[in-house]
């Protein structure tokens, strides 16, 4: 007998970023599961396939409605309605939540929790929705059946903070796509010209502009090498402008003018994939996250990865990570040039990478997911 599953996939219309590529995957390796039953909510109807094509201007229509005064609230009651209407049609036997802040469902609800930015960076947050998820979170880590992390990192914060029961965390790690892989120099030149990058020419940062991904640290770092491992290794910085970076697009307008930095914006994820496997050397220094995507991205695509030994960075890159202090930006400078000089080391932390990131897999998560929902299902 199949479970009937509800997944909320509306994250899938605004351009992909962790949560979304973590919904498009899980769904795609559930879907493999023969007694599961799945069922998509996009914000506005349900559909039986997954859509994840994102919506035409979805970032100007959304920065547009954040400025209005209670346009989140307002946008969450008419998403309440609409999926009220399918939920009483369905009748799900699970609702999966992959994000903060669950519909009002009165049957078994699963939720993840990526992690808690909005306690330890609540000015990366939109007011509107800041002040919702801090009065709503509380009470639905209570009311849900169990919930998912991403990182035993972020299983022990919701235990520090809420104060749940461990029984009712279950940690399911994440994996990236199967388009992040080792490519040879033709396959990239391409995009790289397009770029105006060489393989294996450039440092790659990865991550939204905003302070918790600690790019000041990368540019600063960057600086310090020497002036013909600049010229030779540029920095290409790759992620979406976030919240209250005034001092970084400060820093990094002044970086991109000394003719040694790039800015590439926001890149699908076939550019990203490109640009993975092509880069010398990617940079991590965040301060917080609940898992780190890039990380594995650019360790799946033999890129080695300097990263922070902050939050769950150190249980993604594992042994086969270069760490730096957060704020040691000598120290950075010294990682980024051992690993642009000295090729047997490159090497291997390449081959570490590769085993390391061979490790997860969005088919493992997805066992996990599915062996929650029967567990709920069956409470």
């Amino acid at each position: 007998m199949k479970l009937t599953i509800a997944l909320n996939s509306k994250i899938l219309r605004a351009p992909r970023t962790g949560i979304g590529n973590y919904v498009a995957e899980l769904a795609q390796a559930l879907q493999k599961i023969p007694d599961l039953g799945m069922h998509y909510f996009s914000g506005s109807r349900w559909q039986d396939m997954l859509v994840s094509t994102q919506m035409a201007g979805y970032s100007r229509w959304a920065g547009a409605a954040r400025r209005l005064p209670g346009a989140y609230v307002l946008r969450r009651t008419l998403e309440q309605q609409c999926f009220n209407r399918g939920a009483n049609k369905l009748r799900p036997d699970v609702y999966h939540e992959p994000s903060l802040w669950p519909f009002n469902f009165s049957g078994r609800t699963v939720m993840t929790v990526h992690d808690l930015t909005h306690i330890h960076y609540p000015h990366t947050q939109p007011k509107d929705r800041l002040k919702e998820i801090e009065r709503r979170l509380p009470s639905a880590l209570v009311r849900v059946s169990r919930i998912l992390v991403d990182s035993e990192f972020i299983g022990h914060e919701i235990k520090k903070y809420f104060g749940l029961p461990e029984q009712k965390i279950v940690v399911a790690p994440l994996a990236c796509s199967s388009i992040f892989h080792p490519r040879v120099e033709q396959q990239l030149a391409a995009r790289l010209q397009k770029l105006g990058l060489a393989c294996r020419g450039f440092i790659l940062s990865v991550g939204t502009l905003e302070p918790r991904k600690n790019l000041l640290l990368t540019l600063k770092a960057h600086a310090r090498l020497p002036l013909p491992l600049q010229e030779r290794f540029p920095l290409l910085v790759v992620g979406m402008p976030g919240w209250q970076a005034e001092e970084l697009n400060a820093a990094l307008s002044q970086a991109i003018s000394s003719g040694h930095v790039r800015l590439a914006g926001y890149l699908d994820q076939a550019d990203l994939a490109c640009v993975m496997a092509a880069a010398r050397i990617m940079v991590f220094p965040s301060l917080y996250e609940g898992f780190g995507l890039p990380v594995l991205e650019a360790m799946a695509s033999g890129t080695p990865v300097i990263a922070t030994a902050c939050a769950s960075l150190p249980e993604v890159a594992g042994p086969a990570g270069t760490y730096v202090d957060p704020q040691d930006e000598v120290g950075l400078t010294e990682q980024m040039r051992r690993l642009i000089e000295d090729d047997s080391a490159w090497m291997a932390q390449r081959l570490a990478g590769l085993e390391r990131s061979a490790q997860f897999s969005w088919k493992k998560c997805a066992a996990i997911t599915a062996d929650v929902y029967r567990q709920v299902a069956n409470d």
